[in-house]
């Protein structure tokens, strides 16, 4: 079984509160699992009204395979008009 994880910390402009985050969050995230049926969750700065940080997991049985859904994800992220991709870190582990 392979497991694989994206960190993807997006960068929204305009945003002045929490409130206002909130909105592309959710867009973010239910469109993302919609379209790639994967696990997403908010996962860091919770309390930052211009960052979005999702962590975004997937099992499969070829880490070629994994690894190609979540880079598809952060690909989407990036073209989605939502905010700017300013990180990802990728991790695959075998189990």
């Amino acid at each position: 079984m392979i497991v694989g994880s994206i960190r993807l910390t997006i960068r929204l402009h305009g945003c002045s509160s929490l409130k206002e985050k909130r909105g592309p969050r959710q867009r973010i995230s239910q469109r993302i699992r919609n379209r790639f049926k994967v696990a997403v969750a908010e996962v860091d700065t919770q309390e930052v009204w211009t960052l979005i940080t999702l962590g975004v997991a997937t099992v499969g049985s070829s880490a070629a395979l994994v690894e190609r859904v979540l880079r598809d994800v952060a690909d989407w992220v990036e073209e989605c008009g939502e905010g700017e991709l300013i990180e990802e870190i990728l991790e695959i582990e075998r189990y």
